[in-house]
């Protein structure tokens, strides 16, 4: 079948180069990170990270098992490949997946829905590859009403509302777990800066090559890193009702004879 772009390929040089360090990803590693750690997964667990991009977060997945990982685009696996941490092939949702039969413990879909013109297609051949009881993490932009510049270069179809997002969820067999706005704490400044650049432009909705790589100045970088990481601590914990985007926890459905970990309490979902 003919691969896709997802997102523009320009992009993918410049985010080779700075999504180790900026924080916006870094701090979504981090929170990522901690929900993984809840899950308890065996030290072999076999996890798919579907849409890798150029591979930032392999480092923090293959700490947590075997890492397998696709993408649509070529140039992107290029980089990646040179991380060494994954076994990578070329593939798409909802129709190709690779590594043959393999189920998988865990699948992370790092803002990659938006993207797909089938998300429903998408999360239903997911749960099909995923073993008995086995964990979807994903992450989307949320609220609609912030939908700029940004979206469009980066290819999205849409930006979520966790309503939407339960369902879509749901739909696809899941048991959603855990569903919570994220990216909260600099929701105030985020949406404000969205919102002052409609204004400016004539045709912001039109615009080309505009987006968020750039690196801030180290300080900078460093206290936003930390406010946004620092809600890792707070997830789960307390209700979020707004936010710029959503992170969901769902199981597949158990076999009876299935020894996976148990489910997460479902505590605090939007």
């Amino acid at each position: 079948m003919p691969f896709r772009i997802l997102m523009d390929p320009s992009l993918y040089p410049r985010m080779a180069e700075v999504e180790d360090a900026h924080w916006w990803f870094a701090a979504r590693r981090a929170i990522v990170d901690r929900m993984i750690a809840e899950l308890e997964l065996q030290p072999d667990a076999a996890i798919l990270e579907p849409g890798c991009g150029t591979g930032g977060n392999f480092a923090m997945l293959a700490r947590r098992g075997r890492l397998y990982a696709m993408d649509a685009d070529a140039s992107a696996l290029g980089f990646a490949a040179r991380r060494g941490l994954a076994q990578l092939a070329r593939g798409t949702l909802p129709g190709d997946i690779p590594f043959g039969d393999l189920r998988f413990d865990l699948v992370v879909m790092t803002d990659v829905l938006e993207h797909l013109d089938d998300p429903a297609g998408a999360l239903g051949a997911v749960r099909a590859r995923l073993t008995p009881g086995g964990a979807l993490l994903m992450t989307v932009p949320a609220t609609p009403w912030l939908w700029s510049a940004h979206d469009v270069t980066h290819h999205h179809r849409r930006r979520y509302r966790a309503g939407e997002l339960r369902r879509v969820v749901i739909a696809a067999g899941f048991e959603v777990v855990r569903l919570s706005y994220y990216n909260f704490m600099l929701f105030p400044a985020i949406a404000g800066a969205r919102l002052l650049q409609r204004m400016r432009s004539r045709a912001p909705l039109e615009a080309a090559g505009r987006h968020d790589l750039a690196m801030p100045p180290a300080a900078l970088n460093t206290m936003l890193r930390r406010i946004f990481a620092s809600e890792r601590h707070l997830l789960g914990r307390i209700p979020v009702p707004f936010g710029v985007s959503l992170i969901v926890i769902a199981r597949a459905p158990r076999a009876a004879s299935a020894t996976a970990a148990a489910p997460l309490p479902a505590r605090n979902a939007n």
